[in-house]
């Protein structure tokens, strides 16, 4: 018995609808490919954010650094005390002169934020512009913005003055019972910050002060 063959033919619309176009991206795919793009902008973004940061990091580092190195200043030195201890001889009027022996105690104040290394120096006392006794002070460190306190026992005697200046200012000094000196210093160093930045700087002395013969103190001290 003979087979019947359908006379319906298909319909190409039909089959289009059916079979889907292969080469389309699919939504997946898409998405995956939109996800992507945003996740390597958004590490591009990080990255800029990073290098910007990192300028300004820099930038603030940088400035740091010039702001303490041009602020960096001379430390200080001073005269802070004295006391007298086993000789106190003065003369009087008639006979003007004087032999002493002051436990000093000077001050080293270092305001910069790195420590300041000096060498040896020599404080030089005066009467009256000329030396009458001299204190060793020996080479040392401050630490950044401290203050460091130095005792020197120091002589003190006239026998260097002139006759002239003891008979007419030394006789009178001694008369009112007081007994001005004055001492000077100049104390070279270093400046030293994070051991890379070093810098030239020295602290000096000017000071002026007075002895009270009768209470055997030291008094009115005034530093420049």
């Amino acid at each position: 018995m003979a087979e019947k063959i359908s006379d319906e033919t298909p319909n190409p619309e039909k089959i289009n609808d059916e079979s889907p176009n292969p080469l389309a991206p699919s939504n997946d795919e898409e998405s995956i490919t939109a996800h992507s793009k945003d996740q390597n902008r958004k590490k591009q973004m990080k990255c800029l954010l990073y290098i910007i940061l990192f300028a300004v990091f820099q930038t603030g580092i940088i400035l740091l650094f010039v702001l303490i190195f041009m602020r960096m200043t001379n430390p200080k030195f001073r005269v802070r005390s004295g006391s007298f201890i086993d000789t106190f001889n003065v003369g009087t009027e008639a006979s003007p002169s004087f032999d002493l022996r002051m436990n000093t105690q000077f001050m080293v104040k270092n305001t910069n934020f790195g420590r300041f290394k000096y060498k040896d120096g020599t404080v030089t006392f005066a009467y009256k512009g000329i030396p009458v006794g001299n204190a060793m002070i020996e080479k040392g460190r401050v630490g950044a913005r401290s203050t460091k306190k130095v005792d020197v026992v120091v002589k003190l005697r006239s026998n260097g003055l002139s006759l002239n200046t003891r008979d007419n200012e030394l006789g009178s000094d001694i008369s009112s019972g007081v007994l001005p000196l004055t001492s000077s210093v100049k104390l070279k160093g270093k400046i030293h910050l994070m051991e890379v930045i070093k810098m030239k700087k020295h602290a000096q002395m000017n000071c002026s002060m007075e002895i009270d013969i009768n209470s055997r103190t030291l008094g009115n001290i005034i530093c420049k």
